[in-house]
Parts: structure tokens; sequence; C-alpha cells
């Protein structure tokens, strides 16, 4: 099942925090928040939230 990142919820209490990410996964989540028309942030944030529930 392909990846789809969540739609952008209501603004709610956030932090900041730094990542240095490799540049070849960097351009996989653009692409993916191209093709979904979300933000790079967003589609992070819907696969840290998705891997958390996993658990």
């Amino acid at each position: 099942m392909a990846f789809v990142p969540k739609r952008t919820k209501e603004k709610e209490p956030a932090g900041y925090k730094s990542l240095y990410i490799k540049e070849k996964l960097i351009k996989e989540i653009e692409k993916i928040a191209k093709e979904n028309n979300t933000s790079f942030n967003n589609v992070v944030i819907s696969m840290i939230e998705q891997c958390l529930d996993k658990k």
C-alpha cells in the first residue's frame, strides 16, 4: 500500500527540531509532497505519526 500523508490539521501547539536528512530522502519526500499537494513538513509528520501508531 502506498504512503498517503494525512490532511493538514488545525494548528496545535508545536515545537521546533532540526533534522539532518540525506539528500536522497529529501528528494523522495519532496516528490511525495508535490504529488499530494502538501508540504514537506506534513509528509514527514505524517510518516512519523504512522510509524508511532504501529507500536
